[in-house]
């Protein structure tokens, strides 16, 4: 059994054919995006909505900062990893207060 994404080399018709000549294969066609699969999508979507927006990056640092501070932003708002991972119908880790210790 095999679990594809939409790359063009997946999509050919000498991969279908292939496929076809193969029987005992079996392949599953990924859609090429869905959000309601994968709650990286909905961090992707926060970015390019976020940081990314209409920016022209001049070197690859200058996009390497821009993920960063969007990823910081994004991590201290768990609210929003909540709602990526729901829209998945993945349910959030409830997180357990941690213990304090005792003064000694």
């Amino acid at each position: 059994m095999l679990l594809w994404d939409s790359l063009n080399t997946h999509l050919t018709a000498g991969m279908r054919r292939y496929v076809d000549e193969h029987e005992w294969l079996t392949v599953f066609q990924l859609p090429a995006c869905a959000p309601e699969l994968n709650p990286v999508e909905g961090i992707w979507s926060l970015l390019r909505r976020g940081p990314l927006t209409n920016t022209a990056f001049v070197d690859a640092g200058h996009l390497t900062r821009a993920l960063r501070r969007g990823l910081r932003r994004i991590q201290y708002r768990p609210d929003l990893i909540n709602d990526c991972l729901t829209e998945t119908g993945l349910a959030p880790a409830v997180r357990h207060p941690t213990p304090s210790r005792k003064a000694q």
